[in-house]
């Protein structure tokens, strides 16, 4: 018999990896959606939702609840400090990669490195955005 006409069974590893991809997956959403409710509490509510003045964090049950205000933020960026600036840049990164890439640009993010700057808090609401990004 060929090894070709044998069925391959991945081994107990394989299998323990694509539990936990899948296990971690399931819940990636809720865990963005929690992560992201941080991020925009640190960035100012202001800067999100959905016509609101101020988005409704408590009440926000999407991601589509929080969207960045992106035509409120390009105005208000200049004049933010640098922190703030490439934190509210990286989290409109995740909602719009083309857009709130040209921002992380314009405020002279040129890689993963430039996030170094930021917080403990900040960089934890980052990277747990990361590890949970399923799409917007």
């Amino acid at each position: 018999m060929s090894i070709s006409n044998q069925a391959v069974s991945p081994d107990k590893t394989t299998r323990k990896s694509i539990a936990q991809e899948l296990e971690h997956f399931s819940s990636a959403p809720a865990r963005f959606l929690a992560a992201w409710k941080r991020g925009v509490r640190l960035a100012g509510p202001q800067f999100f939702g959905m016509g609101n003045p101020h988005a409704d964090l408590d009440q926000a049950e999407s991601i589509w609840d929080l969207c960045p205000k992106m035509d409120l933020i390009d105005r208000a960026i200049g004049v933010m400090s640098s922190g703030e600036k490439v934190f509210l840049a990286a989290l409109t990164s995740f909602y719009n990669a083309h857009d709130g890439g040209a921002l992380l640009k314009r405020v002279h993010v040129q890689g993963l490195a430039d996030l170094g700057g930021l917080d403990l808090e900040r960089r934890a609401v980052i990277a747990a955005l990361i590890l949970n990004y399923t799409g917007w």
